[in-house]
């Protein structure tokens, strides 16, 4: 059995700055170095090199534009303070230093350092009919060093496995394969998690990595790479390593535009820290444009019921709409999702009466949609009723005649331009209609949920629907979950489907516990419980009211613990109450003791000369607290505690693929 303690702890800040700083985050954790020697940076993290940019600059033409000797002048120190509808935290704060690079008369290169991390991007001025300038960037990550990559596919839909070496086969079932010439995976999608490199650690097995060795690791930086804030004219990137196999290009996806006036790139994104700082981080939202929704109060996250997982099919029988309904009524969901086919239901029914019985049980009805740009041919229906701007405004304006809160859009295309104007075009039409929105078969969340607030989840991860599809997810999905809330579930939300205590075409091995607490896990906008009525209806009266008392937006969100693909803990917070999830990734007993102090003090870390036995839980020292933990029994598999004491969470035993929820109500 395993014993983890989740530590964590920021080295001592050093007052200088290391040779050939150039820019610096207001909190100075952060410096970006540049050097005279080559056209790149360096993002160091407490003084210490952290993430290598070896290239930066845009190729205009045959020309190529790049830093060479220019350094980066000091613009201003900027505030952010915004309001998110859903996410991380509801209130956002941060603080950046901002530079410019003058590359050329017509390209700048706009920094900013934040105190959590890195964004730059290019901004180009008297474009005349230019097509898209090629991009540099480069960032290096050397063999040796650990990093969780999703080998690139339109789905987003991929495994993060921990590897130390990018020599790698591609997986057919993610997509379209790219390959380089000695035959291995080249093309990567974001987020990327990369572990600071120490001698430690260098040219370690990421296969034989053992648990004893994980405090050490709690307290390295690690850097998160990915983007944010797409905008029309733009399409989104990935990452290449084709030309060489540490070396990492920025290569944006296919676009047609020709460019006159200006014009800008997507904000290139690295969020830098310990994994307290990647987890909570909300950068992504922070670089995005503002809020575009001038009346907002018509946007309301919540739980949704969902048909497919069970049934493996649309939403064309009328029978099985109503149990989902009734499931929503019982358990006090806000939602129900009419999926698929809906407008080819059988019975002489129609979508009218699915929506009439769901009004009549108070339950606001979400409906699918086939985007008809992705998979098309041999794709279930409603297709073709989005694409062209007249038949769009008619069929939003024909969903909220009728009382449809929101639509569910899949099978998208990938990140071309298009297909990133065509959701921006979804977005702004469904918030004209006060319809919510949930992308599926899409790219991952770029900072849109900020602009475009009605936009309340986004698939764009290998969630629970895949025990439908393949055998492969029953082994792994417990790695895999422990690993998404540091780094897919970082750069926003996520609908992963959780929640299911029986079986769909393919088995789970994951406990109840691991199962209930991914609703906490996991954040989405809209989260959809994945089993069936009857599943939920057989769980404890306890469990049921969960489930009817889940929040779907959340005040603050910390991390207790976790090393991704063995273990998570994460605490949210929904007014007083604070929800704390921790789950086991591993296939052996372990127990886990979450650091209670950051939930008093989130700026407590494990080197502050804090004893452990010095601080109070007196936060989870109440009546109206309740664990939801694992009982090791099959017969009888839930172990459920009321007011709970400190005695009790100190140290939580996890079954293998375990878990557990505590409710911490003052």
């Amino acid at each position: 059995m395993f014993k983890v303690f989740c530590l964590s702890f920021i080295i001592s800040h050093l007052s200088f700055s290391p040779a050939g700083a150039q820019a610096t985050s207001p909190n100075g954790l952060l410096t970006l170095e540049t050097t005279n020697e080559g056209s790149g940076m360096t993002l160091c993290y407490q003084q210490k090199p952290l993430l290598c940019i070896p290239q930066v600059g845009i190729e205009r033409g045959e020309r190529r534009v790049e830093r060479g000797e220019r350094q980066l002048k000091f613009v201003r120190t900027l505030k952010t303070d915004y309001q998110m509808l859903a996410g991380k935290r509801l209130h956002c704060t941060n603080e950046a230093n901002e530079y410019v690079m003058e590359l050329s008369e017509q390209v700048k290169m706009v920094v900013r350092l934040y105190n959590d991390g890195l964004a730059f991007r290019y901004e180009l001025s008297g474009l005349a009919g230019e097509r898209v300038p090629r991009e540099l960037t480069t960032y290096r990550i050397a063999e040796g060093t650990r990093r969780w990559m999703q080998q690139w596919a339109d789905s987003y839909e991929g495994f993060f496995p921990l590897d130390t070496t990018a020599r790698v086969k591609p997986v057919p079932s993610y997509g379209p394969l790219s390959v380089s010439a000695d035959g291995y995976n080249c093309r990567w999608g974001y987020p990327v998690l990369v572990e600071a490199p120490s001698n430690n650690n260098l040219n370690a097995n990421a296969n034989n990595y053992q648990l004893s060795i994980i405090n050490y690791q709690l307290s390295k930086p690690y850097a998160l790479i990915t983007e944010a804030n797409i905008e029309r004219r733009q399409s989104a990137s990935c990452l290449y390593n084709d030309e060489s196999l540490e070396l990492f290009r920025v290569v944006p996806d296919q676009n047609e535009q020709l460019l006159t006036g200006n014009w800008h790139t997507p904000w290139r994104v690295v969020i830098a820290g310990t994994l307290e700082t990647i987890v909570e981080s909300t950068l992504v939202t922070d670089v995005a444009e503002p809020c575009a929704v001038a009346d907002t109060s018509w946007i309301q996250p919540g739980v949704v019921s969902w048909i497919y997982w069970a049934y493996n099919h649309g939403s064309n029988d009328m029978s099985i709409i109503r149990k989902y309904v009734d499931m929503a009524a019982r358990l006090q969901l806000p939602y129900v999702l009419i999926d698929a086919e809906w407008d080819e239901m059988r019975d002489g029914y129609t979508i009218d009466d699915a929506i009439a019985y769901a009004h009549a049980k108070k339950v606001k009805p979400l409906i699918w949609y086939n985007s008809s740009v992705g998979w098309v041919d041999g794709a279930p229906t409603p297709k073709f009723r989005l694409n062209k701007p007249d038949d769009r405004e008619r069929e939003f304006a024909w969903c909220e005649q009728k009382g449809v809160a929101g639509v569910k859009i899949d099978f998208f295309s990938g990140d071309n331009q298009m297909n990133m104007d065509y959701c921006l075009d979804l977005l702004e039409c469904a918030a004209r209609h006060h319809l919510l929105v949930n992308f599926h078969g899409a790219t991952i969340p770029r900072g849109w949920q900020r602009t475009w607030p009605n936009l309340l989840s986004t698939e764009g991860v290998y969630g629970a629907e895949w025990y439908n599809n393949v055998p492969t997810f029953t082994r792994r999905a417990a790695a895999h979950n422990s690993t998404l809330p540091f780094t897919r579930n970082v750069v926003g939300p996520m609908d992963y489907t959780p929640c299911a205590f029986s079986d769909s075409q393919h088995p789970h091995i994951t406990t109840h516990a691991h199962e209930l607490a991914l609703t906490v896990l996991f954040e989405s906008g809209l989260q959809h419980l994945a089993d069936r009525p009857e599943s939920y209806y057989a769980q404890p009266a306890e469990v049921q009211q969960f489930l009817s008392h889940l929040p779907a937006t959340w005040d603050d969100t910390r991390l207790l613990g976790g090393y991704p693909g063995q273990y998570a803990v994460v605490a949210r917070r929904k007014g007083d109450t604070w929800y704390v999830a921790g789950i086991n990734g591993t296939d052996e007993p372990m127990t886990i003791a979450p650091d209670w102090k950051r939930l008093n003090n989130p700026n407590l870390n494990a080197n502050d000369n804090d004893n452990e036995n010095n601080y109070q839980l007196s936060i989870v020292n109440c009546q109206l607290s309740k664990l939801f933990a694992d009982s090791g029994n099959d017969v009888k598999p839930w172990a459920i505690s009321n007011a709970v004491q400190e005695s009790q969470i100190k140290e939580i035993r996890c079954q293998p693929r375990g878990g557990f929820v505590l409710v911490i109500q003052k």
